[in-house]
């Protein structure tokens, strides 16, 4: 299984990096990502410690780390330089938190993320067929999530995502040790999302090429 969305007490987990890779270890992933919230206050010093982390549990342990961030809640105006920023501190995956239904997130969010060249687009809520076909266009993948509030538009953004021809990828957004899920749970987010039998294995063959081209970068 592979997770690229999560969140340690760098944010607002409530884990250290390393337990919280190796709760998921112990839960059957074999792929994870760190992906902190982050904006111009707390960007210096959290990337630099998450990709810390990720190359000694890399050098230790069978699961596989990739270091990120998750921009949230920063003015789309902002949001290229942040990425660019972010990349130079050592973050691999950049995800940029969406204009979820469940937040007050900035409009012109999920828009100014897409062309800023961000990797994943979290929890986009509403987003629009224009939106979802300039992902496709510049290969931003569109989240459906396990999460509770984001994860109320997860059909919307699955039929948009498939009319636009958008990739999609399935995260937990994880803060908690509760919020790591089963294989079975995932199963049915995917089924909850109006996907067939078959997405929840695609969506993992598309996170797992994304993992594999950011790590080797």
């Amino acid at each position: 299984m592979i997770d690229l969305h999560s969140h340690s007490l760098f944010s607002d987990g409530v884990l250290l990096p390393s337990e919280l890779v190796r709760r998921a270890e112990v839960k059957g992933y074999r792929y994870w990502a760190i992906t902190d919230h982050a904006d111009h206050s707390n960007i210096d010093d959290i990337v630099p410690r998450i990709t810390a982390v990720a190359r000694e549990l890399n050098t230790h342990w069978e699961i596989k780390v990739l270091p990120g961030i998750e921009l949230t809640h920063v003015p789309p105006q902002t949001l290229a330089g942040l990425i660019q920023r972010a990349k130079k501190l050592g973050a691999r995956l950049i995800v940029v938190h969406g204009e979820t239904i469940a937040e007050p997130v900035p409009p012109g969010t999920n828009r100014a993320a897409i062309e800023a060249g961000a990797h994943i687009l979290a929890h986009p809520g509403l987003i629009n067929l224009d939106e979802a076909r300039l992902a496709a266009q510049n290969g931003v993948l569109l989240e459906i999530t396990s999460r509770k509030g984001h994860s109320l538009t997860n059909g919307h953004v699955a039929r948009t995502a498939q009319a636009a021809g958008a990739g999609l990828v399935l995260n937990s957004d994880t803060h908690s040790p509760g919020d790591i899920v089963s294989l079975d749970h995932r199963s049915r987010v995917v089924e909850g999302a109006g996907l067939d039998d078959g997405a929840l294995t695609q969506l993992d063959q598309t996170a797992i090429r994304l993992f594999e081209k950011l790590i080797s970068a």
